[in-house]
């Protein structure tokens, strides 16, 4: 079919008195179709009108596209039951070309940002193998919109403490922040509400007050608001992580260090520059970092189990074993777990990441070799009863090793029959009992008791007030 103005041309050389034959000529088209288009007199492209065959069953193809729920399997399948021939290609063909269920998509539009003004961040699932191990990955991403200064890391997970970690290396990397941070509505950041009704986590609304940004999400269903942080993401797919291998997660997360900076540093025929050019007017606008930027921590409380150690995500870590027992406060940063034991800082390990089941053991935190545990006194009630008389020494000796364990239990008893008794009674019948090695407690008190039962428990005698009267 000829276009509009192929047409326009065939009339203007038609009023100029040329032939069909010269124009046909001139144009490289056949006489016949300057004929059709002097004859139509308009250089107006006539429409093309094509018997549809769908078109007889248009109302049906409404109707079930309405009972259906829109899918269009389903209308197929429906309409086939009633008597239609059509192929599912001619049911949506026929759909978009009357506008059912297709809706023409709006344009994308162009975002304009001033520097310092935006920078954007979001997430998205890779697989890469680290270790050896093919295993999915969560990549964060932070973009400076201006710029297009990319910062990228790896996690096996993205958690809010995750996050933060990762906003603190991203700023430290460009050296300052944008006044706005984009995200995609992540729960991560997200309290409640969508779009402009944003509100954040007041942990994370603290944390951007700090570094002097605001976090804001785009509209949902609107991810070209946040076009500078999605575009990359197949880039890093097929740039970064295609053929690479890591030993392990801080290999990976050094390479993507690396990766970013010959990348910022190329030349982009895009931007009709490098990034690092581009960022060079973008730095000065940025939000200065504070002087000291503390180091993003989560915390846990954690007693010294028997075997000396602290669980930290399914992890063992030693502690000194002097402090079994004791409840410790634990730090887990990027890299790190710290011991606290109150202020003070008593064991450092690296964190295993994306680990399980590993226990991460010092030498320093161990007795040494042969040294057992520490000795430990005599009760507390060997040494009462000793203060209180010291003759008592072998047969308290004697009756802890007879005794089960340390014997306390035994020596509480004794030193109570001590403290129940008269002294001189109480003795006699220990060395009785030391004499006969008897160690029987109960049998002891018995003895004390009968030499005691004249002086201690004799009745009166009840007088007769009958028999006086009669006198």
């Amino acid at each position: 079919m000829l276009d509009q103005k192929l047409r326009a041309a065939i009339l203007a050389l038609r009023e100029k008195k040329h032939s069909i034959r010269a124009i046909a000529r001139a144009l490289g088209i056949s006489r016949g179709a300057v004929r059709d288009v002097i004859a139509s007199g308009s250089e107006k492209v006539p429409s093309l009108v094509r018997e549809q065959a769908a078109e007889p069953w248009r109302e049906q193809i409404l109707e079930q596209y309405a009972l259906c729920k829109g899918n269009l399997v389903r209308v197929h399948e429906e309409i086939g039951k009633l008597g239609a021939t059509l192929s599912y290609p001619a049911l949506t063909a026929f759909c978009r070309r009357e506008g059912i269920g297709a809706e023409p998509k709006p344009p994308a539009g162009r975002y304009h940002f001033e520097p310092g003004e935006e920078m954007q961040h979001d997430t998205s699932p890779h697989k890469a193998k680290i270790g050896g191990v093919l295993c999915k990955v969560q990549t964060a991403s932070l973009v400076l919109c201006h710029s297009r200064m990319i910062f990228i890391q790896l996690y096996p997970t993205f958690t809010r403490f995750d996050c933060k970690v990762f906003l603190t290396d991203a700023m430290s990397y460009f050296g300052g922040a944008a006044r706005r941070c984009m995200i995609d509505n992540t729960h991560v950041v997200v309290l409640k509400g969508t779009g402009k009704h944003m509100v954040p986590v007041p942990e994370m609304a603290a944390f951007g007050e700090r570094y002097g940004f605001a976090f804001a999400a785009h509209e949902q269903g609107d991810a070209n608001r946040s076009a500078r942080v999605e575009g990359p993401f197949d880039w890093i797919d097929n740039n970064f992580l295609a053929g690479r291998e890591f030993a392990d997660w801080l290999h990976a997360n050094q390479q993507a260090i690396a990766w970013c900076d010959r990348k910022n540093a190329e030349h982009s025929t895009k931007l009709h520059a490098s990034r690092r050019e581009l960022f060079a007017t973008e730095r000065p606008h940025l939000v200065a970092l504070p002087i000291w930027m503390p180091e993003v921590y989560l915390l846990h409380h954690r007693i010294v189990d028997a075997e000396g150690n602290v669980n930290v995500g399914c992890n063992r870590y030693s502690a000194p074993w002097r402090l079994i027992g004791r409840l410790m406060e634990v730090r887990e940063t990027k890299n790190r777990i710290e011991i606290f034991d109150g202020p003070r800082l008593v064991a450092t390990h690296q964190r295993q990441i994306g680990a399980h089941d590993v226990w991460t053991t010092l030498p320093e935190h161990r007795p040494p070799r042969g040294q057992g545990r520490p000795k430990v006194g005599p009760p507390a009630e060997e040494q009462q009863l000793l203060k209180a008389e010291p003759s008592l020494a072998d047969y308290v000796a004697a009756l802890r090793r007879h005794a089960h364990g340390r014997g306390t239990l035994a020596l509480r008893r004794l030193l109570r029959l001590m403290r129940d008794y008269p002294r001189e009674p109480f003795l006699t019948t220990v060395r009785r009992a030391e004499q006969y090695g008897l160690f029987d407690l109960d049998r002891i008190e018995r003895m004390v008791l009968q030499q005691i039962a004249h002086d201690y428990f004799v009745l009166p005698v009840e007088r007769d007030d009958k028999d006086d009267d009669d006198e």
